[in-house]
């Protein structure tokens, strides 16, 4: 029998395996902890956003009141935020401008990839006429006032790579109403849903 104080050979085993459940126990929920954030956050895919540059370079435009009839020729960069834990890859799409519902002009956007947490800005250079337009009122007015507005819609198709193992389909959507002014060869306005 051992000594007052001093504990027994299975009194200091049981105390062991004691003290080693509880460090298994912490680590195990530590790990479901780390599980469950990485879930919840990481592999959380969100839809991209795509959007049409404010700047604008290369502006070309001919038209006027008395003939209402415009050609209009601009350079912009398309937008693709992309704030996933993965790169997004996307295909090549049709980029759709529109004015008073009627398609005017298309431009593409390459296929690319937006890496992760981050923009992938695209150049484009638009071009637009009004040669599928019936002869409109309205479209003389706005030109005498030296002012055009557009609509911009795209979709783009790709995939969310997460981990290098989970691939989300993943679709973003573009939608700008814009006011081009003729005269300081900027965009006005632009309004992205």
């Amino acid at each position: 029998m051992a000594e007052y104080g001093t504990l027994t050979s299975d009194e200091l085993r049981r105390k062991k395996r004691i003290k080693l459940a509880i460090h298994i126990s912490a680590f195990a929920v530590f790990q479901t902890i780390v599980i469950l954030v990485f879930a919840l956050i990481v592999m959380r895919v969100k839809t991209p956003k795509v959007r049409l540059g404010t700047n604008i370079t290369q502006f070309m435009v001919t038209g006027s009141q008395a003939s209402p009839y415009f050609d209009l020729s601009f350079t912009t960069q398309v937008g693709i935020k992309n704030t996933n834990f993965g790169p997004y890859k996307y295909d090549s799409t049709i980029a759709t401008f529109m004015y008073q519902g009627v398609t005017i002009g298309q431009v593409t956007i390459p296929k690319g990839k937006a890496g992760l947490r981050s923009t992938k800005k695209v150049t484009v250079t638009v071009n637009v006429n009004s040669n599928a337009l019936s002869s409109t009122t309205v479209l003389g007015s706005e030109l005498g006032a030296g002012v055009l507005a557009l609509n911009g819609q795209t979709k783009l198709s790709g995939k969310v790579e997460l981990m290098f193992v989970t691939k989300k389909k993943k679709s973003a959507e573009m939608n700008c109403s814009m006011t081009i002014d003729f005269s300081s060869k900027a965009i006005q306005s632009m309004i992205c849903e």
